[in-house]
């Protein structure tokens, strides 16, 4: 059998070439698959792929190890030599890293089985739109294989070479989306007294939603309020009757949250009272903020200083979110950052074009994975 790196860095760069957006991972599931088989797992497969693992005496311990296997709609600008083949598809976060790290502890753990418990490793898809942990868990992943504590890496661009950085409680935002309809009355460019022009009052709202986190949250609360699209029916001489706002939000408490689509409806709401115009409010929360359970946190910084890791055990919140956050809600978890390296395309933002995992993290987190089963299902002989 070829070395744990080389056959770590074949297959992520395969997974590489070949990437496939949510629920779409039909190539990679096969992939991921085969390989737990071939390792001597047992698989399921279902909207996501589950291997199991158990070693031991016998002890009914389970944990959960999670990785994600989606890709993004983005045409990369790479020039390596595993470039992704897909047309507008690439492994612009990390996830294809990601499954080849938790894919070489199965390989590890399989070959020692020094543990004593189960490991139950969750494939999951669709991260990237945050439906895929929702999906696994309707479709009765922790029913079927109930976990004691969940974990789950994400690479991080920019941090040194392995470095791990965690920390208990919120560690990643909540996403929520909204949509603000104003609808007026168009009408000729030259006369606008006769209507009232949407661009105007959609323009009104978009400054005054500005005051939500500056002046209605508290300081510090790290939430963000982001208008990111403005779209009217409007022509070169008529002013439209109808505009659409479209936006994202950040928040780290649920609270913070509440108190953003409260605020959000209501500044809406008076700005169209005063101008005599129909409002539509809508607010979806996609992502739910990703709150790490205080013990998984304390194990996963001991085990990775102990493999002579740098780590971080009380990292700043982060402002993007995580679809993990749905198997902390259900389970104990912990989600770490791994640092990916501080130079080149390892170092350039998630989701860019020319972004890269780097392959000196496949046998970092490969061991680190099979430490962290040690630690936390010890084998007593």
């Amino acid at each position: 059998m070829a070395t744990l790196i080389d056959q770590l860095t074949t297959l992520r760069h395969d997974l590489h070439r070949h990437p496939e957006p949510g629920f779409g991972e039909e190539r990679t599931k096969a992939v991921i698959a085969k390989f737990l088989r071939d390792v001597g797992l047992e698989v399921h497969e279902g909207v996501g792929v589950v291997g199991l693992l158990r070693a031991g005496r016998g002890s009914n311990r389970a944990i959960g190890l999670r990785a994600d296997m989606d890709a993004l709609p983005i045409t990369e600008t790479s020039t390596h030599d595993h470039v992704s083949q897909v047309p507008g598809v690439m492994h612009a976060c990390g996830h294809d890293g990601h499954t080849a790290m938790l894919l070489g502890a199965a390989r590890i753990l399989s070959e020692t089985r020094d543990f004593d418990g189960t490991v139950v490793f969750l494939f999951q898809p669709n991260e990237e739109h945050g439906l895929g942990a929702r999906t696994m868990i309707d479709e009765g992943v922790l029913e079927r294989f109930p976990v004691e504590e969940v974990y789950a890496i994400h690479n991080m661009p920019g941090a040194p070479l392995g470095q791990m950085a965690s920390r208990a409680g919120q560690i990643c935002a909540s996403e929520s989306l909204f949509e603000i309809t104003v609808s007026g009355r168009g009408g000729h460019a030259s006369m606008p007294q006769v209507g009232v022009d949407a661009i105007t009052v959609a323009s009104e709202i978009v400054l005054a939603l500005q005051t939500i986190v500056s002046r209605k949250l508290s300081p510090g609360a790290g939430a963000v309020v982001s208008v990111t699209e403005f779209l009217t029916d409007g022509q070169r001489n008529v002013l439209p009757g109808k505009a659409v706002l479209k936006g994202d939000v950040r928040a780290r408490i649920p609270a913070d949250r509440d108190a953003i689509e409260k605020f959000m409806r209501q500044i809406a709401k008076g700005v169209g009272v005063s101008h005599g115009v129909g409002i539509e409010v809508s607010f979806d929360t996609i992502f739910i903020e990703t709150i790490n359970a205080a013990e998984p946190v304390t194990a996963a910084m001991r085990v990775a200083g102990a493999a002579g890791l740098d780590t971080v055990p009380d990292c700043p919140p982060m402002s993007f979110s995580e679809d993990f956050a749905h198997f902390c809600a259900a389970v104990p978890g912990c989600f770490m950052l791994l640092g990916n390296g501080e130079d080149g395309p390892h170092a350039q933002p998630l989701h860019a074009s020319d972004y890269d995992f780097n392959d000196a993290l496949l046998p970092i987190g490969a061991h680190f994975w099979a430490d962290l089963v040690r630690d936390r299902l010890p084998d007593a002989e």
